[in-house]
């Protein structure tokens, strides 16, 4: 307990949480994150000390497990503004209201205004409208953005990822792609998990929040699922070396990605002007496929999405559209 502010954390809770969540991979970062912000939250003024700031502290969590995930954060003085565009972008494709993530930003600038020497000055919502095209709050914007690859840029990302130092990012990107998995639910795979889905046909993946959903194998998946235990013993991870932790792999393979997405820049693609590919860009095009292929199936269109969503790891036909583009 910390005085009156028993809602935070102490510093056992955060490190017990990091090793039971196995959804993080940077337990690290994590942790050096959220001690900062226990720092932080102690001395914190302003505001309700028994609802506002509880409340706030829960969506720093939330972003602190962003943080340390996907850039490997560790300060939280270094916070900047392309954090903040990414995380409500995961947000929004995760299904959150308007109001939700609204929270979530107004709980990162309280916390951000409260750090002594912070590196970077955060940007206003309006100012960060004009410098992301991806970045709107409003419902109606949620949706009705493009941002899948093209076939030809794809495949030229896979081609270049197998003929660099590290070609195993190739299957990564290809799983992603065929298979609509967020980059950490394919480097979490193990032999294991692969054996067992080339036996079944289908692969079990277990996403966020520890939502399990089945995903059936297409050929190309199953070719990539051999190639890719070829040098890989029992009991190992697919993609993660016994050297590597797992969000190495991960930086690595999304630093990959942003570095080479404009020398395989596809003239005839559909994105709006300042889309660029990620990661998470190959599970639109995915959501895009099989959406076509349910309609073409003769399945309707609201059907069709509720199905995208559960083989996206979400159970809302509305999170569909996010990915659809409509």
């Amino acid at each position: 307990m910390n005085g009156k502010r028993g809602w935070i954390k102490s510093d056992e809770k955060i490190r017990e949480y990091a090793y039971n969540d196995s959804d993080l991979s940077n337990k690290g970062a994590y942790i050096n994150l959220m001690l900062q912000l226990n720092k932080i939250a102690r001395h914190s003024k302003g505001i309700s000390t028994n609802k506002s700031l509880p409340q706030y502290y829960h969506h720093l969590h939330l972003f602190c497990l962003f943080l340390a995930d996907n850039y490997n954060l560790k300060s939280v003085a270094n916070i900047h503004d392309k954090h903040i565009v990414d995380y409500v972008l995961e947000r929004q494709d995760e299904g959150k209201s308007p109001a939700t993530i609204k929270n979530d930003l107004a709980a990162i600038r309280y916390f951000h205004d409260q750090i002594p020497n912070p590196r970077y000055r955060l940007s206003s919502n309006p100012v960060l409208s004009q410098k992301y095209l991806d970045f709107h709050l409003e419902k109606r914007k949620f949706g009705g953005i493009n941002r899948q690859p093209t076939e030809f840029e794809y495949q030229a990302l896979v081609t270049m990822a197998s003929q660099s130092k590290n070609p195993e990012m190739a299957n990564i990107i290809r799983l992603c792609r065929e298979l609509g998995l967020r980059v950490h639910e394919a480097i979490r795979l193990s032999r294991a998990d692969a054996e067992k889905a080339l036996r079944d046909g289908i692969l079990t993946v277990k996403g966020k929040g520890g939502l399990i959903r089945k995903v059936p194998l297409p050929d190309i998946a199953v070719t990539v699922l051999k190639e890719s235990m070829k040098s890989v013993e029992r009991g190992e991870k697919l993609f993660v070396q016994n050297d590597f932790k797992a969000h190495q792999v991960i930086q690595r393979v999304q630093d990959f990605v942003r570095n080479n997405r404009d020398k395989v820049l596809d003239p005839f693609n559909q994105r709006p002007h300042g889309i660029e590919i990620t990661m998470h860009s190959f599970r639109h095009a995915y959501a895009k496929d099989q959406y076509q292929q349910f309609i073409a199936n003769g399945i309707n269109p609201h059907e069709a999405k509720l199905l995208v969503s559960k083989l996206i790891g979400h159970n809302r036909a509305d999170v569909t559209d996010i990915y659809l583009a409509e």
